[in-house]
């Protein structure tokens, strides 16, 4: 899962709950320690009881390597606030593909779960096959 905000953290936190072993990515180290600490750095009612409960089947990690090692599926569940104009910022979704190594053992499925305009998919698949 790369996000560790409120879409990333709970999905992760209910795969985990239904017997997933699941790894979450983020690239902001305080959100990272603070998870490490056994602290829920966002409010969601019992979440963090859920997170306690499965805390053997969730990492958390800085690292892209960790996050795609044995992976069967990526999530991509990042922010997209909207530009002035209002469209959706999808520099965290460009930042999170672009960062993906470019040999991941297995095939995962990348699955965007972020909030992104129609055709987003589209452009994700070009730009990986365009990488190889």
């Amino acid at each position: 899962m790369f996000g560790a905000g409120y879409v990333g953290l709970v999905t992760g936190a209910c795969f985990a709950e239904l017997g997933h072993d699941v790894v979450i990515r983020d690239v902001i180290p305080e959100r990272i320690e603070r998870l490490l600490a056994g602290e829920v750095p966002i409010f969601e009612p019992g979440l963090d009881k859920v997170l306690e409960r499965n805390r053997d089947r969730i990492t958390f990690t800085l690292d892209v390597q960790e996050a795609v090692d044995g992976a069967e599926f990526l999530y991509v569940a990042v922010g997209t606030p909207p530009t002035y104009s209002g469209d959706a910022d999808l520099a965290a979704v460009w930042s999170v593909v672009d960062g993906l190594p470019a040999v991941i053992p297995g095939r995962p499925i990348l699955v965007l779960k972020s909030t992104v305009p129609v055709g987003t998919g589209e452009r994700v698949r070009a730009r990986l096959y365009a990488r190889g």
